[in-house]
């Protein structure tokens, strides 16, 4: 195989496509699976904590750079079979992975965030975890689907790409 721009950026989609579901994946069978068995005050603390430390160059690269490199690589292989399924890939995770993210997670973090669990009482500690855990766990199971589906798809298209 000959390494050129267009194998580069292809490899480079792939890579980080598969480092963002590879995250999302395994959140969604180690870390929930965990979380439900703490206390609402450890949960809301803990979540509160890895939504800050999240927002870091090697989250934003993977999470960000994945999308970039699968445009690049769709812009690279127009005109080929590949296409098509970095397109499908690109949608799928542009549609399925970040808005979802940026429209439901993230608004769901932030008010999480601006809890000062000092000032609540131990049921209001129990609403709020019962409000944001229910339906930020929905969302992340949605953002994985779709963000193994890109991947699989970017896993295709590079075979594609490769022949």
């Amino acid at each position: 195989m000959e390494l050129t721009t267009k194998s580069i950026t292809l490899i480079a989609a792939l890579f980080l496509t598969g480092l963002s579901a590879g995250l999302f994946y395994a959140w969604e069978f180690s870390v929930i699976p965990g979380a439900k068995r703490v206390a609402d005050q450890t949960y809301i603390e803990t979540m509160q904590a890895v939504n800050r430390a999240i927002i870091n160059p090697a989250f934003m690269l993977i999470f960000f750079g994945s999308m970039l490199a699968q445009t690049m690589s769709l812009y690279l292989h127009r005109g080929t079979t590949a296409f098509w399924l970095i397109l499908s890939a690109l949608a799928t995770y542009f549609l399925g992975t970040l808005l979802v993210t940026a429209l439901g997670n993230v608004p769901l973090n932030n008010g999480l965030d601006a809890l000062n669990l000092k000032d609540l009482s131990v049921e209001e500690i129990n609403q709020h975890r019962s409000a944001y855990e229910a339906k930020w766990n929905k969302l992340h199971t949605v953002r994985t689907a779709f963000a193994v589906l890109s991947f699989s798809l970017m896993v295709v298209s590079t075979m594609l790409a490769m022949k």
